[in-house]
């Protein structure tokens, strides 16, 4: 009988906007900040999986766990499913965990916009044009835009005609959900500074208005997503502590939250904003769960079309969905994702008074993917 895997303890940092106040600072040094803390609170662990998606390459987490001063006997491995890296790096701790094959891991990731590596094309490839640069990774055949993601969440609203006005009120819904939280103080212990000057979320903005966020142009002509409704690009790092429930036990680790199932799914590379809904509706087929029964979504909302496909669907959930605010606030630090959203699910779940609730991590990736998790509640005072 397979045994149940629970998360006992985790950490981030703040979120930096790219070229902010962690602009100096790469993403092996972010994530070995996490890990050196996650060491020192839970022992060296088996194995440490981290996402990843536009760093050096070179299995940067084997460098984030020697950063962290982890014992170089430990292995580490490097996931890059780009926006959902990190929550794949989960999945794949409770895979190896349930197999037996490790018993503590730490998974989730780090991402640095800031110090990200510019590529070149090799001369030798087909697509070669120049000395020009590149970031993003190509996705799907055809075509190699650098605003690969940005076209797609575009010609999803298109598709599903979705007004401009519905996409800015998920983006001022969000800033406000995220400040509350802030002020709040509803995530502070998850939050492990570095200790650089001005340390916070950066992209919260407390004072969006209507009438600010109607000013910002739209990113195509006659388009409908703007700089506002599209997620920034970010720096951070995110990692949580996975063990079964009964080394739990015998360590005195109070679980916070249990693993129940998960879901892969794959779909239209051109419009990966579709794949949140397509992995929540596996999900619940999947587990016979049904959505209005799930206490908190934390859905990576990297475009406010995510927000709206996900409340025409399930409209009677929208009270529970991203209620400590999303990506469009925060940001989006690719590798880290995961890692977050799991750390905030476990927070909205502990402000629940029931102890037999569930939660729901779900993240739409480039190249038309997604994952999504189902977490039960065990957190206990």
């Amino acid at each position: 009988m397979l045994e149940n895997v629970v998360v006992v303890g985790g950490y981030r940092t703040y979120i930096g906007k790219e070229n902010g106040i962690y602009r100096h600072i790469p993403a092996e040094k972010l994530g070995g900040h996490i890990l050196h803390k996650l060491s020192e609170n839970y022992g060296e662990p088996d194995l440490v999986l981290a996402g990843n998606a536009v760093g050096a390459g070179g299995n940067i987490g084997r460098l984030m766990s020697l950063e962290a001063g982890i014992p170089e006997e430990v292995p580490a491995f490097t996931i890059d499913s780009q926006c959902s890296s990190g929550l794949e790096a989960i999945v794949m701790a409770v895979a190896k965990i349930r197999s037996g094959q490790q018993q503590v891991v730490f998974a989730g990731g780090a991402e640095s916009s800031s110090t990200a590596p510019r590529r070149r094309v090799s001369e030798n490839h087909p697509e070669y044009q120049g000395d020009e640069t590149y970031t993003a990774a190509k996705f799907s055949p055809g075509e190699w835009r650098q605003d690969a993601m940005l076209r797609g969440a575009e010609k999803t609203a298109k598709m599903s005609n979705i007004s401009r006005e519905i996409l800015d009120h998920w983006a001022l819904r969000s800033h406000e959900l995220a400040a509350k939280a802030r002020d709040s103080k509803i995530l502070e212990d998850i939050i492990l500074p570095l200790g650089v000057e001005k340390e916070c979320d950066q992209g919260i903005r407390q004072a969006m208005s209507k009438e600010f966020i109607r000013k910002i142009p739209p990113l195509y002509e006659n388009g409908v997503t703007t700089a506002a409704n599209a997620c920034g690009t970010q720096d951070g790092a995110a990692f949580v502590v996975l063990c079964t429930e009964s080394y739990a036990k015998k360590k005195g680790w109070k679980p916070w939250l249990r693993y129940v199932d998960m879901v892969e799914v794959a779909g239209n590379p051109e419009m990966p904003p579709l794949l949140v809904n397509k992995a929540l509706e596996k999900l619940f087929e999947k587990t016979g769960r049904k959505p209005e029964e799930i206490a908190a979504y934390e859905c990576n909302e990297a475009f406010a079309v995510i927000d709206e496909l996900f409340a025409k669907k399930y409209p009677a959930c929208v009270p529970a969905y991203n209620a400590c605010g999303g990506a469009l606030a925060y940001g989006h630090p690719y590798g880290a994702t995961g890692g977050i959203l799991t750390l905030h699910l476990a927070k909205r779940l502990q402000q629940c008074m029931e102890n037999d609730v569930y939660g729901v991590n779900a993240i739409a990736a480039a190249g038309g993917q997604g994952t999504a998790i189902l977490w039960k509640k065990v957190w206990e005072e």
